[in-house]
């Protein structure tokens, strides 16, 4: 058997390297574009930022390494520029001498990757302008600051790839902005939750320019000029566009395979396209969301290996079968770690779904244990039915687990209130015997039993300030004095049973506290008594969070949505 690949990275090199563990006799052929077979890409910024130092460390295989371990071919520098699924035949060009050439398949398999969107606009051929996506690209940003001396630079794109480039060039001492089209950064996450990382990147020294989209660029002198749609203009002495990426597709296209979303390659659960013997993987086709069961693309590496490896075990006469993606992903952020997996709520509302979500404020691990640090966690699920729809995790450490537990917990199709049930790992300096994730569950369970009710930041502004409602904040009188919501009575949690009669019980009770546990608190001692009571979902430190973002940000409100006066 005759197999030849179209692309190496993540989902080729996993795929070439499984097949000679399967098959020792297969003969196996590898085309690579770039010149680097098998590299970090997800440690590209790094290197930008002189965290990764050796540029060797990138290259993870080598064409002399796959020769040596596995007897697989691997041409770099080459690339396929035509498919004929008749005679089985790719056409070959080897970029560096002009030399083309057909080579014959018994199955081909196509990892061609995405490539960054390049939008036409005037002035973006300029040679200060970058994408970051191969080592080549790598190379030619770490180079061109070397030689410049750069100072200052615009990223358009708040991605992942965007806010790490951002980071590193703020840590190599450069004056960044990122510049965003939509209201926010990171539209794995909901705008809540964005507005931490918003906050921190100010934090940071990083400038955000939300709302904003580049219509042009124009050279400058030595600077390169990045004109917004709102006629203002920001100089500085490099660009990278970050601003997403597109299924590579113009193969798949000219061979005739059936196209999907945003023009990806249409595969099979088993990574078979619409052509037989032919297979995809990676950032360039239509996987199944496992959620939703809709079509969609998502570009990340783990899922690119697991896909590799399954068309693998297929060409190889298996019977492997690819579940879907979910989408789960992590980011460092300086010192925070954001993580995702799953719908956010916003994405689950505009599909129809009728979903609820909790946010909770735990610490990293034991509280009486030195060095535990606050995480903000929101966990998404479907009303009626409890099913876990998705999960968003921040903070500086334990946010991984975290994640990954929920994640399991999502394949595993546990509904969201079974999360208090999980047997987890307890000691003071790694988490605690009540583990964030249980805690969630705990709290779904709440909801579910009905021992307490929500309400959210979004729906404050609304809420009447005639008298018509209570508006109750549950903390100390010191915290209450150092910042509060204009229209909330204090009355702390611990003096609520003797001063229960201040509050009028014909007249429904809103409660807030610092993270949301004492206003639940406080809830049940009202709901015991006879009010109907709301408790705030993620509390006031997570309620200032968001609105001094949102304050200091350019989106708009929404409608019915006005500054709230935090006093």
């Amino acid at each position: 058997m005759k197999v030849v690949i179209v692309g190496g990275v993540a989902g080729g090199a996993s795929a070439a390297a499984r097949i000679r563990r399967l098959d020792e006799s297969a003969e196996i052929i590898v085309f690579e574009k770039t010149g680097y077979i098998s590299y970090a890409n997800c440690g590209l910024p790094y290197y930008i930022g002189d965290v990764i130092t050796d540029s060797g460390d990138l290259t993870l295989q080598t064409p002399e390494s796959f020769w040596t371990r596995f007897r697989i071919l691997v041409k770099v520098n080459h690339e396929v520029t035509n498919i004929d699924v008749t005679q089985k035949t790719v056409k070959v060009k080897n970029l560096l001498t002009g030399t083309e050439w057909e080579e014959t398949y018994d199955k081909l398999l196509l990892s061609p990757g995405a490539k960054p969107v390049r939008p036409n606009l005037p002035g973006i051929d300029s040679e200060k302008i970058f994408s970051l996506r191969t080592v080549e690209d790598t190379f030619r940003i770490h180079d061109y600051l070397e030689k410049t001396k750069a100072q200052s630079a615009v990223v358009v794109g708040g991605g992942y790839i965007g806010i790490e480039v951002a980071e590193n060039l703020k840590e190599k001492g450069l004056n960044v902005t990122i510049v965003q089209r939509p209201n926010q950064l990171m539209n794995t996450l909901d705008y809540d939750m964005a507005s931490f990382v918003h906050s921190k990147l100010r934090a940071k020294g990083i400038s955000l320019r939300l709302n904003s989209n580049v219509t042009s660029f124009r050279q400058d002198g030595e600077c390169i000029v990045t004109l917004l749609e709102d006629n203002s203009e920001i100089a500085a002495d490099m660009v990278l566009l970050a601003i997403g990426v597109a299924p590579e597709n113009s193969l798949a296209k000219q061979a005739g395979l059936k196209l999907g979303v945003k023009g990806s390659i249409v595969v099979n659960d088993r990574m078979e396209t619409s052509v037989q013997d032919i297979y995809a993987v990676g950032d360039a086709i239509q996987v199944k969301h496992f959620v939703t069961e809709e079509d969609t693309v998502i570009a990340l590496a783990g899922p690119a290996n697991k896909q590799g490896r399954i068309a693998a075990d297929n060409i190889c006469g298996g019977d492997s079968h690819y579940q879907g993606s979910m989408g789960s992903s992590i980011i460092k952020i300086f010192d925070m770690t954001v993580a995702g997996t799953g719908l956010t709520e916003k994405v689950a509302k505009s599909m129809g779904i009728d979903c609820e979500s909790v946010v909770l404020s735990p610490a990293s691990h034991a509280g009486y244990y030195p060095g535990a640090k606050v995480m903000t966690m929101k966990v998404v699920f479907e009303k009626d039915t409890w099913k876990l729809l998705g999960a968003q995790i921040m903070g500086t450490e334990g946010v991984d687990k975290r994640l990954d537990v929920l994640a399991t917990a999502m394949h595993a199709g546990m509904k969201a209130n079974m999360l208090k049930d999980l047997d987890l790992a307890y000691a003071p300096p790694f988490s605690s015997a009540k583990d964030p994730v249980n805690m969630a569950g705990f709290m779904i369970e709440n909801i579910r039993n009905g021992f307490v009710k929500q309400y959210h930041w979004d729906e404050i502004a609304g809420l009447p300030r005639d008298g018509s409602v209570t508006l109750l904040d549950t903390r100390t009188a010191y915290e209450y004095k150092s910042g509060h919501i204009d229209g909330y009575i204090n009355i702390p949690v611990d003096d609520l049973r003797e001063r229960i009669n201040e509050i009028d019980d014909s007249k429904p009770v809103y409660v807030i506290c610092q993270s949301g546990l004492r206003s639940y608190i406080a809830c049940r001692i009202l709901t015991q008594n006879g009010f109907d009571c709301y408790n705030f979902s993620g509390g006031y430190r997570f309620y200032a969070s968001v609105i001094k973002e949102k304050q200091m940000s350019e989106c708009t409100y929404p409608c019915g949505m006005e500054k709230l006066k935090i006093i």
